[in-house]
């Protein structure tokens, strides 16, 4: 209700041509204040639930710790973790301090020995535990947005290098290069909204691990109405029995030659054909283990005709042809782009691969804490699209924010939203939402970059520059 009051009212008078530009700017500004109060409430619902002694009990390592108070007690230690930390402890701590403090020079509050002591009494679990409740608010109260009434939900994975700690190798595995050491690797998953840009579920786990176990731990988690997009290299019986059995659906993008029965339809011609796709002995085992029950599964063939003059094979659970005509599945699969642009975010500024300590846990600690401050930055400007599409719906183009700068502001304000009143709160959250609507860059349709995939030109993209 509270972005139609704003979208639907603009629309109306516009149509009529009823020259209301005050009202229509009084709505704007009622609608407006109404997403600051519930980006607020937002963070009240967080901050209850990480000062509530049941979460702290649940997220300790042992009932001894965080029982005294501390100069680094268990809620501001959850605060500076996601605080997008990248530099060395004590710099990051100096730096943290001074923000929330609002020192004009750096102090030494807490030393690195107390950060590194104190974050080995804290479970990883805990920001998996945010971020869950996170998830459920913002579907619940941020009305987000959704394709023919589906939650859309992209699986992709990819690897990451780790530090070259002993314990660490140990744990995650390595590759072995043809030149130099042993490179510790550790296999990421999510499961990522590409409408709203929210991961709802981040895996990280040793390499030895395949993308297709750690998405089948992901779809654990589905709920009716989740679609689910998949690229080429997850296609198995198996998976989409468990997609199917969970209430979900599923679009896939499948290699012409994985199966004789989509071969024989590429070789058709025919643009879409309902199949049955009969359990292969090769799936028997993972169905059995999961207690799926091994029957054929009725599925949908579409051809996609591409730019290039080749041809891309869809493989999709929406059986109904008039619900969900042929023509919406090559716009429905480009959706799923946003998942692989989303790893460049992770990797080139928010920076998952610059951990912050040398155990196990702080690599677990560090990669869900990023994970779930990306979350909160999304939600908290997500009420600035239908300002953007408002300002700029005359314009040649759409526009959308620019994210590399939305991180960049939210760091070292993450604390303060958790940290100052209500009154602040407010007033921190309407500047970061201000300062967005400003910093925003045009979509163009149909831009294409061809893929290079022999560019050893350097560790990080001019165009993903680090960000503050």
């Amino acid at each position: 209700m509270i972005y139609s009051i704003q979208i639907i009212t603009v629309n109306h008078y516009k149509k009529r041509r009823i020259p209301c530009r005050k009202l229509i700017t009084k709505l704007i500004r009622l609608a407006r204040n109404l997403l600051f109060n519930m980006c607020a409430e937002l963070i009240d619902f967080l901050k209850k639930i990480i000062s509530s002694q049941d979460f702290i009990k649940q997220h300790r390592q042992s009932p001894t710790n965080f029982i005294r108070q501390r100069k680094l007690p268990f809620s501001i230690l959850i605060f500076f973790l996601i605080n997008l930390i990248k530099g060395s402890y004590q710099d990051e701590l100096d730096h943290f301090y001074k923000a929330i403090f609002s020192f004009d020079v750096a102090r030494r509050i807490v030393t690195k020995a107390a950060l590194a002591k104190a974050r080995m009494k804290l479970k990883y679990e805990a920001f998996l535990d945010l971020n869950s409740h996170l998830i459920e608010y913002f579907y619940q109260n941020f009305r987000p947005q959704r394709w023919n009434g589906f939650t859309l939900l992209a699986i992709d994975g990819t690897t990451v290098q780790l530090p070259r700690i002993e314990a660490i190798t140990k744990y995650f595995g390595a590759w072995n290069p043809r030149q130099g050491g042993k490179c510790p690797m550790a296999r990421v998953s999510q499961m990522f909204d590409p409408l709203n840009q929210i991961t709802v579920d981040a895996i990280i786990e040793p390499k030895e691990t395949g993308e297709r176990e750690l998405a089948a731990f992901h779809f654990l988690k589905l709920m009716p109405k989740d679609l689910i997009l998949l690229d080429r290299g997850y296609p198995a019986y198996w998976l989409f029995n468990l997609v199917i059995s969970r209430g979900a659906d599923f679009c896939a993008r499948i290699q012409r030659k994985r199966w004789k029965i989509v071969r024989q339809f590429y070789n058709s011609g025919k643009t879409e054909k309902i199949i049955s796709l009969p359990v292969f002995p090769s799936s028997r085992k993972q169905c059995k283990e999961m207690g799926l029950d091994p029957k054929p599964l009725k599925l949908r063939l579409i051809r996609v005709e591409l730019d290039t003059g080749e041809a891309e094979i869809l493989i999709t659970s929406l059986l109904d042809t008039q619900t969900y005509p042929y023509e919406q599945f090559a716009e429905l699969y480009h959706l799923r782009w946003p998942v692989e642009e989303d790893y460049k975010t992770m990797k080139q500024w928010i920076e998952i691969e610059n951990f912050s300590g040398k155990s196990v846990l702080s690599v677990y600690q560090d990669f869900h804490a990023k994970v779930f401050s990306k979350n909160l930055t999304s939600a908290l400007v997500y009420p600035t699209r239908s300002i953007i599409d408002t300002n700029t719906e005359n314009s040649l183009y759409r526009y959308q924010r620019n994210f590399a700068q939305t991180l960049s502001k939210v760091r070292d304000v993450i604390p303060l939203l958790f940290l100052r009143s209500s009154e602040v709160l407010c007033k921190l959250i309407s500047d970061i939402q201000a300062i967005i609507v400003k910093t925003i860059e045009p979509i163009r349709p149909g831009r294409k970059f061809p893929r290079n995939f022999n560019n050893r030109s350097g560790r990080f993209h001019y165009g993903y520059q680090p960000i503050r």
